[in-house]
């Protein structure tokens, strides 16, 4: 499902246009990126829990040349799923 899909379907399912379902979906996606900026986490009781994690500086090796590079420390946005969304995909 693309982007699109999901307005057309939270359109259809909350009966409302697509415009609307449209502006709805843009917001919860800004919403949920500038709370991951700012440190915090997101949780949707039952369906999961979008946080940021820190990935260490590590030593990497080029494939194509075999020399070893250094890969930067990074932060990460991660979502993990929800017991009840974990069932249902089950």
């Amino acid at each position: 499902m693309n982007k699109s899909e999901l307005i057309d379907a939270v359109a259809e399912s909350a009966d409302i246009s697509k415009a609307a379902a449209s502006r709805a979906v843009d917001g919860m996606v800004s919403a949920i990126t500038s709370t991951l900026q700012n440190g915090d986490q997101v949780s949707l009781i039952g369906f999961g829990t979008f946080l940021v994690k820190d990935r260490a500086a590590r030593t990497g090796r080029n494939p194509r040349t075999g020399e070893a590079i250094e890969i930067p420390a990074a932060k990460n946005p991660v979502f993990k799923a929800g017991k009840a969304l974990k069932d249902a995909v089950n």
